[in-house]
Formats: C-alpha cells, sequence, structure tokens
C-alpha cells in the first residue's frame, strides 16, 4: 500500500490520477501544504466503518496467528435449589 500526497489543486487539475493513486493506497490531500482530506476506494472506506463480516473473514485476518490469546478454564457450578 503506497499513500499518495496531493495539492487541493493538483487534485482539481487531474481527478483521474487521484483516482487511479487512491486503488494502491490512499490519497492525502493538502491544503496550503496541511493534510485536510483523504482519497480512498469505497471498498476501502466499508472496511473501515464496520462493514458486517463473516466469522471466516474475521478469522483469516493477517497476523491472528501472531496475537497470544489463552483464556483461563471456568468451573460453573449448579446451585442448589432452597424450596422451603
Amino acid at each position: 500500500m503506497s499513500v499518495t500526497h496531493l495539492s487541493s489543486r493538483e487534485l482539481n487539475h487531474d481527478v483521474s490520477r487521484a483516482k487511479k493513486a487512491a486503488q494502491n493506497g490512499p490519497v492525502i490531500i493538502t491544503d496550503r501544504g496541511k493534510p485536510s482530506h483523504v482519497l480512498m476506494t469505497y471498498d476501502e472506506f466499508e472496511r473501515l466503518t464496520g462493514k458486517p463480516r463473516t466469522l471466516v473473514d474475521a478469522l483469516s485476518m493477517p497476523g491472528l496467528s501472531d496475537i497470544d490469546f489463552d483464556l483461563p478454564r471456568v468451573e460453573i457450578a449448579p446451585r442448589g435449589v432452597d424450596l422451603s
């Protein structure tokens, strides 16, 4: 993924270039030298805004196997019933 920087003037002059660059990663649009907006594909936007995904998608995330997740076993004992 590459990040592209464009000034607002460059964006206005060549929108198609910005759209093509957004296919490879976010395009940061600057206004007077300071970042002001980000252009991205709609698929990336959906991914970032919490688009519902299947369990298979969630479990196949890259880097998931690097997480150490070891929970202690919980013992559940039934409670006695007092009918008095």
